[in-house]
């Protein structure tokens, strides 16, 4: 974090909904470090992602709340008096959702609401930044995706995110709450849930090839994604939160530099010096939400906010694998070892 995002963050109160999951967490370590008032909200869903030790390094400098963000009267009383409300928690797995919609629409659509209709009860002057997903596009009709692209969601899960960035933007629009809507994009790095494979592909991939195990590249591996370091990521999002011209607007966040899935494997293997790969057919729940080739362009982020990622894929996959070798016994689970990456596995509150 930069001086000027640390000076723009230094006493100031903030709410991170889905705070001990992946970006959360990491998102709630930089807040703290920067001397923000941090209160987390996470309801520990098992499987979510949510972990405690994820904020171990601040966890004497923040308050952290057990509880879901469709408790109207808890989220009623956190939203108070906070400068900044950073949410992230929701129902992350969209291979659930074709089996089971109703978490999706109960977690990141109620929650959602509940959570702006708190703000403009309780708190309309603070400042909301909301991380949806690329899904939310569904297949792509040009390259690079730009926000102005049609939503044509593939899957439950993606359609709840987009109605609750809808929500938001409603109450940005009619009830005057500053927000700023994220998509983020394949984001990866330390802090992740390791013991499933339902959401973070990159990741999962890390942890088969420190494991030395078998990863299945699906297809022929030429699909294209762009792939965001978690560090980048926590930078939009905080340099969006002060970025006055960024309030009402939507932006992708992600890597204009497409890259293969073959391309990614091949990195990942040769990063960590271990693992190794082979072409699988796709399973049909993949297939059926697989929406082809996506990379991001993040001109408008660029233009207005001032942010692009500054991470290679070699130094986050380096910075990921160092994070996980050092402190793995918080994050694998023994019966997940060598499961395929297409293999039905439990699911799990964050955007993890």
């Amino acid at each position: 974090m930069t001086k000027n995002l640390d000076s723009c963050f230094k006493g100031k109160s903030v709410l991170v909904t889905g705070g001990m999951g992946f970006i959360g967490s990491n998102l709630a370590i930089r807040l703290a470090r920067a001397g923000a008032k941090v209160t987390v909200l996470d309801s520990m869903i098992t499987d979510y992602g949510g972990n405690e030790f994820n904020v171990s390094p601040v966890e004497d400098q923040i308050r952290i709340n057990y509880c879901d963000i469709r408790d109207e009267n808890a989220v009623n009383y956190l939203v108070r008096d906070q400068d900044y409300v950073f949410h992230l928690a929701g129902q992350v797995c969209h291979l659930m959702s074709l089996t089971n919609p109703f978490p999706d629409i109960a977690i990141n659509i109620t929650g959602t609401a509940i959570v702006m209709e708190a703000l403009r009860k309780y708190n309309p002057e603070a400042i909301v930044v909301y991380t949806g997903t690329r899904g939310q596009y569904g297949s792509a009709v040009s390259f690079p995706v730009n926000e102005e692209a049609p939503t044509n969601p593939k899957g439950i899960y993606e359609i709840s995110n987009l109605t609750a960035e809808k929500i938001i933007k409603v109450y940005n629009d009619v009830h005057q709450i500053r927000s700023v809507l994220l998509r983020l994009s394949n984001i990866y790095g330390p802090r992740s849930q390791m013991k499933h494979s339902r959401f973070g592909v990159c990741n999962w991939f890390i942890r088969l090839a420190m494991d030395n195990d078998m990863i299945q590249v699906f297809g022929d591996g030429s699909i294209l994604r762009d792939f965001c370091y978690v560090d980048d990521t926590v930078e939009a999002i905080l340099k969006s939160a002060v970025t006055q011209e960024a309030y009402g607007e939507i932006f992708n966040v992600g890597s204009d530099i497409p890259v293969s899935f073959l391309e990614l494997v091949e990195t990942i293997i040769s990063v960590a010096k271990r693992g190794s790969w082979k072409f699988a057919e796709f399973s049909p729940e993949r297939k059926a939400q697989e929406p082809g080739d996506f990379y991001s362009d993040i001109s408008k982020i660029e233009r207005i906010v001032g942010w692009r990622p500054t991470t290679t894929l070699e130094e986050g996959v380096g910075k990921t694998i160092e994070f996980y070798d050092k402190h793995r016994d918080h994050y694998w689970q023994a019966n997940a070892k060598g499961a395929p990456a297409s293999e039905p596995q439990k699911l799990g509150l964050g955007k993890n």
